[in-house]
C-alpha cells in the first residue's frame, strides 16, 4: 500500500503503539490522520505534533464500546474527511492476573474494547471501503495471539480471536479490493505494560519500532506483520516443539503471580 496522500483512521491513538503509528504515518506523508481515543487532551497534544510534521490531524474522542456513538462518529468522519483508505485498529486494554483470581468487570472490559470495539469500527469502515472497492484494514493483535501467556488468559483470548477475525475478513473482502492484515508485536514498552509483571527473558521493544514495522509491512502488502526476533523465535518454537514452549512459558511466568495463584486456593 502506498500511504502517501491517503487518509488513515487510528484507534487507540492517544498513547503507546497507536500514538507511535500515527506519528510514523505522518512522517511517511499520510495526508490526513483521524485520531480516535477516549482522552481528548492527549489527542489534541498528538494532533499538534502531527501538524508540526506537516499532516492534517482530526481529533475524534470516542468510546469504542458505545456502538451508537461509534456509528455516528464514523459516518461524520467519512462525510467530513473524505474516504478512509487505511484503518488501524489499535485500541485495547490488558489486565494481568491469574485466571483463578480474575474479576469479571475486568474480563468484560477486555472483551468489550479489544473485540467488540474493534468489530464495531471495522464493520462500519469496511462496508464503505467495499462500496468504493478500495481500502486496507490492519488489526493489531499480539504475539499473545499466537502464543498464549499465563496470567493473561483473557487478553490472549481476545488476541487469538482478532487473528481469526482478520483471516476471515481477508478472504471475504478480497473480491472488493479491500486488504486485511494483522500486526503482531511482542511485548512493547508502553504505558499499558509498565505496571505489569514482566515475563522472564522477554526484552520489550519500542512503540516506534512497531510503527516502523507496520509501515514496512504495508509497503510489502504483508498479510501478517510479526514484529521482533523474539516473536519469530516464539512462533517457530511453538510450531516445532510445543512441549518445550509450554515449559518455557511456565518458567517465564512472573513468580509473584504464580505464588498469588497458589495462595488463592
Amino acid at each position: 500500500m502506498n500511504i502517501q496522500g491517503k487518509t488513515a483512521l487510528i484507534t487507540g491513538a492517544s498513547r503507546g503503539i497507536g500514538r507511535a503509528i500515527a506519528l510514523e504515518l505522518a512522517r511517511q506523508h499520510t495526508k490526513r490522520l483521524i485520531l480516535v481515543a477516549r482522552d481528548r487532551d492527549r489527542l489534541n497534544e498528538l494532533a499538534a505534533e502531527i501538524a508540526a510534521i506537516g499532516s492534517e490531524a482530526v481529533v475524534m474522542p470516542l468510546d469504542l464500546t458505545q456502538p451508537i456513538e461509534v456509528n455516528i462518529a464514523i459516518a461524520k468522519a467519512w462525510r467530513d474527511c473524505g474516504p478512509i483508505h487505511l484503518l488501524v485498529n489499535c485500541a485495547g486494554v490488558a489486565h494481568q492476573m491469574p485466571f483463578l483470581q480474575s474479576q469479571l468487570p475486568k474480563v468484560h472490559e477486555e472483551i468489550s474494547l479489544n473485540l467488540m470495539g474493534l468489530y464495531t469500527v471495522t464493520r462500519l469502515v469496511a462496508r464503505r471501503m467495499a462500496a468504493r472497492q478500495e481500502g486496507t484494514i490492519v488489526n493489531v493483535s499480539s504475539l499473545m495471539g499466537k502464543v498464549a501467556a499465563p496470567t493473561m488468559a483473557t487478553y490472549s483470548a481476545t488476541k487469538f480471536a482478532i487473528l481469526g477475525f482478520t483471516e476471515a475478513l481477508r478472504t471475504e473482502l478480497a473480491p472488493y479490493n479491500v486488504k486485511v492484515a494483522a500486526l503482531l508485536p511482542t511485548l512493547t514498552d508502553t504505558d499499558m505494560v509498565r505496571n505489569k509483571r514482566l515475563f522472564r527473558w522477554v526484552v520489550p521493544m519500542t512503540a516506534e519500532d512497531v510503527a516502523k514495522a507496520l509501515v514496512n509491512g504495508l509497503r510489502r502488502d504483508d498479510s501478517e506483520i510479526l514484529v521482533g526476533w523474539q516473536s519469530h523465535l516464539a512462533v517457530w518454537c511453538k510450531q516445532l516443539a510445543p512441549g518445550l514452549m509450554q515449559q518455557i512459558l511456565r518458567m517465564a511466568t512472573p513468580r509473584t503471580l504464580k505464588e498469588a495463584t497458589v495462595g488463592s486456593r
